[in-house]
């Protein structure tokens, strides 16, 4: 399907990250010019979101990821939440804190793409920050230090071990599901993206420790860290409508589900695209500790991306 590219619009929502694409049908069947005008949009802006997308279903969700690379399976150790894509549905918790999708192995995914299935009638918003903007937002001296630091990252860390409030019955399944396999991940803090050549802080709530520091030592850091990836000048938040569909690239942002919907039901399905393992500015790639992610993604190859940065030049 080929698309005007008169019509087709890219609307900057933040100075740091976010933009809207307006005027393409989003499936399959789109034109090698429309898809390269998104992946320039998503590699300038980080998020990218599109409205009035009612048509799409979890197929042509799928279709239209193949497009833009080759799909994961849905999850490395969730597996009762779909065959093409997870359903990320509030029955089974609440995704409310910061987070990159699926740090804990190795080859982190380059992107996601969720659509939104149904809404509450009030709240339910998401937010995303720029890890790359964080990271530029950095002193010299605290560059330094990131482009110097390992972290620790795992699916069984309690990142939520603040919160006091008991599990439902189909959370505390999920989370048995989710904690089935161990996975334990070494990343570089400061990893270069493998397109755009870009320093992105690589943290979140997968993080477990910073390697060869204690944990006193790894919370002062990660807070000190953290806290430049979630200030305010470096997010966008989005209000979900019916038939929307965002984009993020997963190797120069985080996000955040907001919990302020009370019990309505919420549920989005994600499709995650294959990445390559992330490379610190050393030079030196991630490397996992324990367990293996074959089973849920191959690695990005390098000719894949090389083609890619050509096609967004």
């Amino acid at each position: 399907m080929t698309v005007d590219q008169a019509t087709l619009t890219v609307t900057k929502l933040g100075a740091h990250i976010g933009a809207q694409v307006d005027g393409v049908r989003l499936g399959g069947a789109l034109d090698a010019a429309t898809v390269a005008t998104i992946r320039r949009a998503l590699n300038e802006h980080k998020v990218i979101f599109f409205r009035g997308q009612d048509h799409l279903t979890e197929d042509g969700q799928h279709e239209f990821a193949q497009l833009l690379g080759s799909p994961t399976t849905p999850h490395p150790t969730v597996k009762s939440q779909g065959v093409k894509s997870l359903a990320i549905d509030s029955e089974n918790g609440r995704a409310n804190s910061w987070h990159t999708d699926v740090t804990f192995v190795d080859r982190i995914p380059k992107a996601s793409i969720l659509r939104a299935e149904y809404l509450p009638t009030y709240g339910g918003s998401t937010t995303w920050a720029s890890t790359v903007a964080a990271y530029n937002s950095l002193p010299e001296p605290l560059k330094l230090l990131a482009d110097n630091l390992r972290a620790v990252h795992t699916n069984v860390y309690d990142y939520a071990a603040k919160n006091v409030e008991p599990l439902r019955p189909k959370s505390e399944q999920y989370r048995a599901e989710f904690q089935s396999t161990y996975f334990e991940t070494e990343h570089p803090v400061v990893r270069v993206h493998p397109e755009t050549g870009e320093r992105a802080l690589l943290l979140g709530h997968f993080v477990k420790n910073f390697v060869g520091l204690s944990t006193s030592e790894s919370q002062a850091l990660f807070r000190l860290f953290q806290d430049r990836v979630t200030r305010l000048e470096n997010t966008t938040r989005w209000t979900w409508a019916d038939g929307d569909v965002a984009i993020w690239d997963n190797r120069a942002t985080q996000h955040y589900a907001i919990d302020d919907y009370d019990d309505q039901p919420r549920r989005l399905t994600r499709i995650t695209l294959a990445g390559d393992i992330p490379v610190g500015v050393d030079g030196q790639p991630s490397k996992p500790l324990q367990g293996n992610a074959e089973h849920y993604s191959i690695i990005a190859a390098a000719a894949d991306l090389t083609h890619l940065s050509e096609s967004l030049a």
